[in-house]
């Protein structure tokens, strides 16, 4: 079919609209796009692996100099090491960053504070297409509590901080338009690898369906387990004959002819049990049929392993998918390789994280960092190294 045949069935991924009350750009069409794709990765087993594997790779062994990564940033004694890790998470799910930037009445850069990427949205544009503005609310669901009350999605409740721009003339002319050092809020470092000031899709966009597919499997399968019927059969017997339950006496209920209630007889813990019914028929001896539930996990077997494949895949985590499956063998080439693999994955993602800390600490007040490298120690597949034992030798 034609392109223009099925842009019907196409969509756009993020629907964005201008909220006039707020002054903002809608993150979706309910402006929770990041909290609700948060939300479906944390409920997918296979989805929450492959985003915090995705988020570990791009962390690696963090920042090559030492001294820099420990050098604190913020009144609360973060290093760059802890900012970085945050970051590395909002990247791997959101393809996304944004850091808050102090500066002194010199206009230098002087703290650094991690501003999760779901809690910001960018300001309307202004006649020449210029965003000037992130607005930062800590939860737009307005569901999170401070001092016992909510704190509701108003504009009194939201900061609109300026966009990152380190130039010192412009950040002495927006101190003197806040009244004050002690009343500019700093700026906002606001990156998308989608574009310039546009909202990403995150990582697990195109496999959402699949991962809720997942979330759903996990429950049939819990279910199957812990709400299924699995007596072992049923003993008929005579009315006024006394057969109990294999592994429990309880009352018996003279209007429905069960031992106890469904309940009992429901679940892994209550499985293999014998199933009492009494008829009031004669019978010369009590008759045993016994019973065959129903396993539901062999209807989905091929659905969950084409569920799984797709969000590894998605992922770029192939590697490990066929290590998952027994599709290549287990060993330490193999994972050596796939390191190495998932390493020039991740580079991309990386470049984004070392330019934005450059940018910053470029305009810091003091040198932090004298050889200028802000690059990240990739991750690397340590091998099992020999102990010696108590002759020296290797055991």
């Amino acid at each position: 079919m034609r392109a223009k045949e099925l842009r019907k069935r196409s969509k756009k991924r993020v629907d964005i609209s201008y909220i006039h009350t707020l002054g903002i750009q809608s993150y979706g069409d309910d402006n929770l796009y990041p909290q609700v794709l948060r939300n479906i990765i944390a409920a997918s087993p296979t989805g929450t692996e492959c985003a915090n594997r995705l988020a570990d790779f791009i962390e690696g062994n963090g920042f090559r100099e030492v001294n820099f990564s420990e050098y604190v940033v913020n009144r609360r004694g973060d290093t760059t090491d802890d900012i970085h890790a945050l970051v590395c998470k909002d990247v791997a799910d959101y393809k996304g960053l944004s850091l808050h930037l102090n500066y002194n009445m010199f206009g230098e850069i002087c703290e650094l504070n991690f501003v999760p990427f779901e809690n910001c949205r960018l300001f309307g544009e202004d006649e020449n297409g210029y965003i000037s503005k992130i607005a930062v609310h800590p939860d737009w669901t307005g569901k999170k509590i401070r001092k016992g009350k909510a704190i509701l999605v108003k504009k009194e409740n939201i900061d609109f901080i300026d966009v990152f721009n380190p130039r010192k003339e412009v950040v002495l002319a927006q101190i003197e338009a806040a009244g004050g050092i002690e009343y500019y809020k700093g700026q906002i470092l606001w990156l998308s690898m989608d574009g310039n000031y546009v909202y990403p899709t995150g990582k697990a966009d195109s496999v959402v369906t699949e991962m809720c597919t997942d979330e759903g499997l996990s429950n049939v399968k819990y279910r199957n387990v812990c709400c299924n019927f699995l007596p072992s059969g049923m003993m008929i017997t005579k009315k006024g004959a006394s057969i109990d339950t294999d592994d429990d006496k309880s009352n018996k209920n003279e209007d429905t002819g069960f031992s106890d209630t469904l309940v009992q007889l429901q679940g892994d813990t209550n499985s293999v049990k014998i199933l009492e019914v009494e008829i009031t028929t004669e019978e010369e001896k009590p008759e045993f049929i016994p019973l065959k539930s129903n396993n539901y996990d062999k209807e989905f077997t091929v659905t969950d392993a084409s569920t799984v494949e797709r969000i590894y895949s998605s992922y770029g985590q192939e590697p490990w998918y066929c290590i998952r499956i027994g599709k290549v063998g287990f060993s330490g080439d193999i994972l050596e390789d796939a390191f190495e693999y998932y390493n020039s994955i991740v580079s991309k993602q990386q470049r984004m994280i070392e330019r934005a800390f450059q940018k910053i600490f470029e305009n810091w007040y003091e040198e932090v960092n004298p050889s200028n490298d802000f690059s990240v120690q990739p991750l690397k597949y340590v091998r099992n190294a020999a102990v010696p034992n108590n002759n020296g030798g290797g055991i």
